[in-house]
């Protein structure tokens, strides 16, 4: 009786295979593209509000890619590192690229301690972390519930709780990178589950109206979930390293576009 009752309830704690898009380049590709367009609208086009509804479609798709990755990955702390090393590397390009930096990182003059003055700017930029550390903090959730140490995903969600305002997407987007993976074997179980906390997330805001009904932007991240549930077979390639390294160094690009602008004034 143990046996079928463990074998009935695997799935969620430990799934083998992905009833979901396992076209994951294809994702990951669109991602890129809607993350770029979410950030150049922020910072350059502020009033063409269609690059940031397109840019909702990031966040998901990089959520769903991070389950995928909890399910084939065979080295959890090498995948682990390269999230963490490459949000170690983004840190201060993301503070200034995308306009979360304070006056505690200017506090240290550059010309009178040039290596303290380095050193405080890359610590205090981390008043607002990255992306990378949603993320981070998804995979560890993810594998506290694979492994059964439910005492260490009690732990997470209070850390979580206490830092949510601090974290890309608060404990909702590490909630979402979680039931991705729980019921990633199961599309038909999925979709329901994924659809009614997505609209639950999107109601939360009011910035957008239809019908007479209020909601905020992460509503249209609704938008990602025909890519994610709906198999296509692209064969796109994308080298692994490219994909993380896309995150700081479109960052950079859009710092080099800011300090060019600024120069030429």
């Amino acid at each position: 009786m143990a046996s079928k009752k463990s074998s009935t309830l695997s799935w969620l704690f430990a799934p083998k295979d992905i009833g979901l898009n396992k076209d994951t380049n294809l994702l990951k590709l669109v991602a890129m593209v809607s993350m770029l367009l979410d950030h150049t609208g922020k910072m350059f086009f502020p009033k063409y509000q269609i690059m940031r509804i397109i840019g909702r479609l990031a966040f998901p798709i990089y959520a769903y890619c991070i389950a995928v990755g909890c399910v084939y990955s065979k080295d959890r702390f090498k995948y682990l590192t390269r999230i963490l090393l490459v949000g170690l590397i983004s840190q201060p390009f993301y503070a200034v690229a995308l306009a979360h930096t304070n006056q505690r990182m200017y506090a240290i003059r550059f010309a009178d301690n040039p290596i303290g003055a380095v050193f405080n700017f890359y610590i205090q930029s981390w008043s607002v972390p990255n992306i990378m550390y949603t993320l981070a903090l998804g995979l560890l959730v993810i594998w506290s519930i694979r492994d059964r140490q439910f005492v260490c995903t009690i732990a997470l969600a209070l850390v979580i709780w206490k830092v949510q305002n601090s974290i890309n997407y608060g404990w909702q987007g590490i909630v979402l990178i979680a039931l991705f993976y729980l019921f990633i074997a199961r599309w038909w179980l999925s979709l329901p589950v994924m659809l009614a906390f997505m609209i639950w997330w999107g109601m939360a805001g009011s910035g957008y109206q239809v019908f007479g009904i209020r909601f905020g932007i992460q509503m249209f991240a609704l938008l990602a979930l025909p890519l994610i549930y709906i198999p296509t077979w692209s064969n796109v390639k994308i080298n692994k390293w490219v994909y993380y390294l896309y995150y700081p160094a479109h960052l950079i690009g859009i710092m080099l576009i800011q300090f060019a602008l600024a120069m030429g004034r």
